[in-house]
């Protein structure tokens, strides 16, 4: 914890380079000094014209999923990874025991620690997030207190990147390190997270993007009991790979997809249910194989189709962890591939059949795969129907990939990124 002025030197003569090189590329630093010199100047501006006032820096990533589309739901496995697109957080403790965030774009939350039940008036509001995070750790036995905070994210919304979890990790990993010298553990944040996002924001999400935004790097999740996930870090240096990380935000609209995206797990617990199952993991896939007329007569085919995705990206997700830690990155990107070709396949999350015309993920994969053919690999990102497709590109290709797919979807479409190896951490 360093002063104000004293921060703001150090930001100004560059000289976080340690720090800055445990999360960002060296050719991101510039960028990086000038959003933490601007957040710290919103803090003062905000909080405090004392220049003595202590404050610390921290970051927390966005994440994306690799392998496993559309399995957590039904217990499956996943392989996830955590990005370069961070939010940030200049914070301070203060003394009297009130939380205050104030977020770039966004109104300032306050949250009295004295105060920790849950509001029904906070569902879906950030102050609800930033409530049940400080319960969940007074209630696990860990310290809680007052600090003062202003932040910024570059994680992109709706971009399936998970900006709210990255803000989550973001709140959690404020508290661990203001007020408990940083021992929570990655694991134990994830948990917190999820548990305040489920209990005082609202929303029943998994815990696939608060695990990959905290732990960091690549990290594959077996939710078989989801209580307990089985969770494994995966040792695998992707800056030398020789790749680029591309996201592309084909600018598809989410609206009127709740039930497209509710009929994929609603179709997979339809077979499971066949065999007096609640989910796909309670059954094999030779016994969806075995009663595939059976089971496409009571439901429909598509179902049995859908199941027979999830078991094969199972089995992917165990291939893909594997040939990572052997640092086998052609076999990887192969998979990717596959991952890709039974997701609009098998599961066919990739357009919505309410507009069969409407194809922005179809165009950006074909075009992909145009490109990329033979070097790179291609794959729908997140829930599908509609938004971001994930490339694998590599580097000396990024500029052709790149200048393709934004003559087709616009300049801000197409987001060139690396795999961030930790999750959310104290920078200075």
């Amino acid at each position: 914890m360093k002063t104000v002025s004293v921060m703001k030197e150090l930001l100004q003569n560059k000289k976080l380079g340690e720090s800055f090189s445990k999360v960002y590329t060296e050719d991101a630093f510039d960028t990086q000094y000038e959003r933490f010199l601007t957040v710290l100047d919103n803090f003062s501006k905000r909080f405090s014209k004392d220049s003595d006032r202590e404050v610390s820096l921290f970051s927390a990533p966005g994440r994306t999923e690799i392998c496993g589309n559309h399995t957590d739901h039904n217990h499956g496995l996943v392989l996830a990874a955590s990005i370069s697109l961070d939010a940030i957080a200049v914070a301070s403790k203060n003394d009297d025991n009130v939380i205050r965030i104030k977020s770039a774009g966004y109104p300032q939350d306050e949250v009295d620690c004295n105060d920790l039940n849950a509001k029904e008036n906070e569902k879906g509001r950030s102050q609800g997030i930033i409530r049940g995070i400080a319960a969940r750790f007074k209630e696990l036995g860990y310290n809680v207190g007052g600090f003062d905070a202003t932040t910024a994210s570059q994680v992109l919304s709706g971009s399936g990147l998970s900006s709210s979890a990255a803000f989550e990790v973001l709140v959690c990993t404020m508290l661990n390190y203001l007020y408990n010298d940083g021992k929570v553990d990655p694991v134990e944040i994830a948990k917190i997270s999820q548990w305040s996002e489920n209990v005082y924001f609202g929303k029943p999400c998994g815990l696939l993007d608060q695990m990959a935004c905290s732990v960091g790097g690549f990290v594959s999740i077996d939710f078989e009991d989801t209580n307990k996930p089985i969770i494994n870090k995966i040792d695998f240096d992707f800056a030398s790979s020789g790749h680029s990380l591309c996201i592309v935000d084909t600018k598809g609209s989410h609206s009127d997809l709740t039930d497209d995206y509710a009929a994929v797990r609603s179709e997979m617990e339809d077979v499971a249910s066949f065999f007096g199952k609640k989910v796909l993991r309670e059954c094999t896939k030779a016994d969806v194989l075995k009663n595939a007329g059976a089971i496409k007569e009571k439901f429909n085919e598509r179902a049995v189709i859908r199941a027979l995705h999830y078991y094969g990206e199972n089995e992917r997700v165990l291939k893909q962890a594997d040939a990572l830690s052997k640092g086998d990155f052609e076999s990887f990107k192969s998979l990717i591939i596959e991952s890709g070709r039974s997701s609009y396949m098998y599961n066919q999350n990739v357009y919505t059949c309410k507009k069969p015309t409407n194809q922005p993920l179809s165009l950006a994969l074909s075009v992909s795969e145009e490109i990329l053919s033979g070097k790179g690999a291609w794959r729908v990102h997140g829930g599908g129907f509609a938004g971001t497709i994930q490339a694998f590109v590599p580097d000396n290709s990024v500029e052709e990939y790149t200048s393709a797919l934004k003559s087709i979807f616009g300049d801000d479409s197409c987001y060139v990124l690396s795999i961030r190896p930790i999750g959310g951490i104290s920078l200075a």
